[in-house]
């Protein structure tokens, strides 16, 4: 028995869900979920190790919330990245920002007291290069995922 073609990259499955996505989208999609799993991970295991006070560093108490918090928005961006909501890509790009940004704060005395310590491969480096990953596909992906998004709603559903 063969399967019947999609009739482009907006045909609908199930639950409103495309059937059919682009390789490089679902690429890029599948890369953005299994990273944003990965962080929920490790910050799980940061507080299971350490509990609240895990992130007790010489961080700001509001980088420490955020750090707690990402064991939430992790996860919420990739949920919402499955659901292929557009909504996603700009949560995972705010979400990205504010934790680098913090990282790098936080990390910054040894950063530039040495600069190697970027390069190590469970350390800032693999997250600087995601950061950088959604900074290029963010648009393109929003853009993909919102014409989705369009072609899902019902004919005159007008919000004018």
């Amino acid at each position: 028995m063969t399967q019947q073609a999609s009739t482009g990259p907006l045909a609908q499955g199930g639950e409103g869900r495309p059937r059919h996505l682009p390789r490089r989208v679902l690429l890029v999609v599948t890369v953005y979920v299994v990273c944003f799993l990965w962080g929920t991970a490790i910050h799980l295991v940061d507080l299971a190790g350490g509990g609240h006070n895990s992130y007790a560093s010489p961080a700001p108490a509001p980088i420490r919330v955020y750090f707690v918090a990402l064991v939430l928005l992790d996860p919420l961006v990739a949920v919402l990245l499955v659901r292929v909501r557009p909504i996603a890509v700009t949560m995972a790009s705010a979400v990205m920002t504010v934790d680098v940004s913090a990282n790098y704060y936080v990390n910054w005395p040894q950063i530039s007291q040495h600069p190697e310590y970027l390069l190590r491969p469970l350390g800032l480096l693999p997250f600087t290069l995601f950061a950088l990953f959604i900074a290029v596909t963010a648009s393109p992906l929003y853009r993909h995922l919102d014409r989705i998004a369009e072609a899902r709603k019902p004919v005159g559903d007008n919000a004018g």
